[in-house]
């Protein structure tokens, strides 16, 4: 949720800096120009309870352009790296008996299925 918001503009009206506050989390955001781009440096992490709120997410930010990557990765329109999670993997990944299992079924997926994580 938005709960702040602060614009600074540059005297012909452009907006340079927009300080946000969203869920609690400060964030400040800067047009830097076209000399640098979005890398994969900084990336979103959707943390997700279920395989709807998984496919819900990597439709959104894949459509009109956006890419996607391995394990859980991918770009938006905007080129801006995103990591749709499910919560249930760390779990998966610290059982001793599963955790090779669950690492080469999540190298071979773009998007999570989490019942073939758990199946594995």
């Amino acid at each position: 949720m938005l709960t702040s918001q602060e614009v600074h503009n540059t005297p012909s009206g452009d907006v340079e800096i927009v300080s946000v506050s969203l869920a609690g989390q400060e964030f400040t955001l800067m047009s830097a120009g076209p000399m640098f781009h979005f890398t994969e440096a900084i990336s979103f992490v959707i943390s997700c309870d279920n395989q709807e709120e998984i496919d819900y997410y990597w439709e959104k930010l894949t459509a009109d352009g956006g890419e996607e990557g391995q394990c859980g990765w991918l770009k938006d329109k905007y080129g801006v790296s995103w990591q749709v999670v499910p919560n249930r993997l760390g779990e998966l990944q610290k059982d001793p008996e599963r955790a090779g299992r669950v690492t080469q079924a999540m190298l071979k997926m773009k998007k999570f299925i989490i019942a073939d994580l758990e199946n594995a």
